[in-house]
């Protein structure tokens, strides 16, 4: 049996085709009820799911997982390209996704693999909470400036004091008072976490070589390993930035060629990451530094940065593929280099 689905948060349409009787049917299932029940209801059969690709569907995926079924994930801009028609509804979606199917035309993407579903988790949650502890500390900077501390520090245990020693009152004051309370509480969860990334990183072989790069720590190996999943998908590095997103977006047409910014595809995480890595590791690579500097002056910092950031991602790769340590690729040479 092949199923076409047409995905959304509340409900599915779907389009389905038994290969043995010709018999063809299309309906609606509500979440999350009613598809369960459909869908347990052909256990022991062989049936092949596609679903154009969308958000909030891992109770669906560990279902079908569960029962044994084979679940592709499409593009959706693929899928979308391949329908020339202008009238769009949801039982034509389910139609068209069935008939690339049957075709065997269905686009396709990598997903990755269910067994490490608990350390992205792990890594998601880690950063959520940063991003949280980040603007209490930024709130608590701006409450400083406010009252004339102009320090450029970055955050420390002196910069604390200082804060606290602030002459407050009233509102101010309680929400100094909160800000701390809620920073101490978000230092207090986040710490558990790096250990335990710590530890999943270490027990990983290809987080360990990765983790002799300068500037690529336990999350930072454990984020890129994750999410480019088995590398054996790459034929060449540029691919690999270009799947971060660290490539210029391009509108190319005959002696013209327009780059713009960054594509800014694939993992928000993972790209951010390589850009946070990049300014420690270009100060531990001369030709690296050379160019950050170089781009520094001339157009911006940031752009600096990104540079370097695509550069380290594709030395990432190189290292996975040839399992070699980063003085080991430093010394005979790289792609990267």
């Amino acid at each position: 049996m092949i199923i076409g689905c047409d995905f959304h948060p509340r409900f599915q349409q779907i389009a389905f085709l038994d290969q043995e009787t010709g018999e063809y049917r299309a309906c609606r299932l509500g979440h999350v009820a009613e598809a369960e029940q459909f869908y347990r209801s052909l256990a022991g059969e062989t049936v092949r799911i596609g679903v154009e690709a969308t958000g909030n569907f891992g109770w669906f995926r560990r279902l079908i997982g569960e029962l044994g079924f084979e679940f592709l994930l499409g593009d959706a801009g693929a899928i979308r390209a391949s329908n020339p028609r202008k009238q769009k509804t949801d039982k034509r979606d389910a139609r068209h996704i069935l008939k690339l199917l049957v075709e065997d035309r269905f686009p396709v993407v990598w997903q990755p693999g269910a067994e490490n579903e608990e350390l992205r988790q792990l890594l998601l949650h880690r950063s959520r909470l940063i991003q949280m502890r980040r603007r209490v500390k930024n709130q608590l900077d701006a409450l400083a400036k406010n009252e004339g501390m102009l320090s450029r520090r970055v955050w420390t245990a002196g910069r604390r004091e200082e804060i606290e020693s602030l002459p407050l009152t009233g509102w101010r004051r309680q929400r100094r008072l909160d800000l701390m309370a809620m920073l101490d509480d978000l230092n207090r969860r986040v710490e558990p976490l790096d250990k335990a990334v710590g530890q999943a990183a270490r027990e990983n072989s290809q987080t360990r070589l990765l983790m002799t790069h300068p500037g690529v720590g336990p999350i930072v190996a454990l984020a890129f390993v994750l999410v480019i999943g088995d590398w054996q998908r790459f034929p060449r590095g540029k691919q690999v930035a270009s799947y971060l997103g660290l490539i210029p977006a391009e509108e190319s047409s005959g002696d013209k060629r327009r780059l713009g910014k960054i594509t800014k595809q694939g993992s928000t995480l993972v790209r951010w990451l390589m850009v946070e890595a990049a300014a420690i590791a270009q100060r531990k690579d001369a030709s690296w530094h050379r160019q950050y500097v170089r781009l520094s002056m001339h157009k911006h910092h940031g752009v600096a940065k990104v540079a370097i950031a695509h550069k380290l991602a594709v030395r990432l790769y190189w290292m996975l593929r040839s399992g070699q340590s980063y003085e080991q690729v430093v010394e005979r040479g790289s792609h990267a280099g």
